[in-house]
């Protein structure tokens, strides 16, 4: 028995040894070998390659700033590109792909929140995505068509309500806070606010307050003066309740009750990058409002509420 398992023993030596001095067995191995190497090679010059491009497609984050002429403005994220994801995700290819590069965003230092109160007129000047401002005192009639072409389309606008009539409007307001809208202060009886002593001002604005929140269950966090009419101490006011001052950058001017082709020429006009755009509720905004989104949306913008359009959040155009 014993010479048997010893002769196993060296039969299986002998194959053992035959097999490494194969010619085509070494042939085989050193090919692996080499191939591996090769494969290690390519990939780590792929990511080289990468390596030395990234700079090529970064963008410096943009700090919020007070402009000397639009006042506020928010900050836009920067852009640096993540090396180890966009290796993995260009290494079965082996070669450089810049659609496969990921990119990770850069928050900048300064924030819209860092600056002292001053107005905001607009978003981004990088930034492609418009805002729909919407101040209601009146026009209860025109309301629900406008919130059902904004429905669907998609679109989030910013109502900012004056006070008297949110009081007597609770289920349209209530409509409008359920439909994902921001809903903003416009001051309670609708004032010239640059007339106003502060505490005026105050009152104005605690008042909205108490009766948006009683019935949406939110603070508002925007305010928007109305006929855009402030002074400084406007400002200072609202600031104090931890509110942001709102104006626009294109009017429709719809209380001239225009032509609603007439208003699409007026807006497209004047349209750009982190525009806010005032209306209201009237029959010239009511009858523009589908023309005027797709005519907008034709031009390479998105929308947004203020909300959306003041965050730092960098965004491609839409296709």
């Amino acid at each position: 028995m014993k010479r048997f398992r010893l002769l196993g023993i060296i039969m299986l030596m002998l194959l053992t040894a035959a097999v490494i001095q194969n010619p085509f067995t070494s042939a085989y191995v050193t090919t692996m070998k080499q191939e591996n190497v090769a494969a290690v090679k390519q990939q780590d010059e792929l990511y080289e390659t990468i390596a030395a491009k990234m700079k090529d497609y970064e963008k410096p984050a943009q700090d919020a700033v007070i402009h000397t002429v639009w006042k506020a403005t928010p900050g836009y994220n920067g852009l640096s590109v993540d090396a180890e994801a966009s290796y993995k995700k260009m290494k079965k290819n082996g070669v450089f792909d810049e659609k496969l590069l990921v990119f990770k965003q850069v928050s900048p230092r300064v924030h819209l929140n860092d600056l002292p109160p001053a107005p905001i007129y607009r978003g981004h000047p990088e930034k492609p995505m418009v805002a729909f401002l919407i101040n209601v005192a009146w026009g209860n009639e025109y309301l629900p068509d406008m919130l059902r072409v904004l429905k669907k389309h998609g679109v989030k606008a910013s109502f900012f309500l004056e006070g008297r009539w949110a009081e007597q409007n609770p289920d349209l307001v209530a409509q409008l806070s359920d439909g994902g809208h921001d809903i903003g202060n416009h001051s309670y009886s609708h004032p010239d606010m640059a007339r106003l002593t502060s505490d005026e001002t105050k009152r104005q604005i605690t008042r909205t307050n108490e009766i948006i929140k009683g019935q949406t269950g939110k603070q508002p966090v925007w305010f928007a003066p109305p006929s855009g009419s402030f002074r400084q101490e406007t400002i200072a006011a609202a600031a104090e309740y931890n509110m942001k001052t709102v104006l626009w950058t294109v009017d429709t001017i719809d209380w001239q009750k225009p032509a609603p082709n007439v208003l699409v020429e007026r807006v497209m006009k004047k349209v750009h990058n982190g525009a806010m755009i005032l209306m209201h509720p009237t029959e010239s905004s009511s009858k523009s409002l589908e023309t005027l989104i797709t005519s907008i949306k034709q031009k390479g913008y998105s929308f947004g509420n203020v909300t959306m359009l003041m965050d730092e959040k960098r965004i491609r155009a839409p296709e």
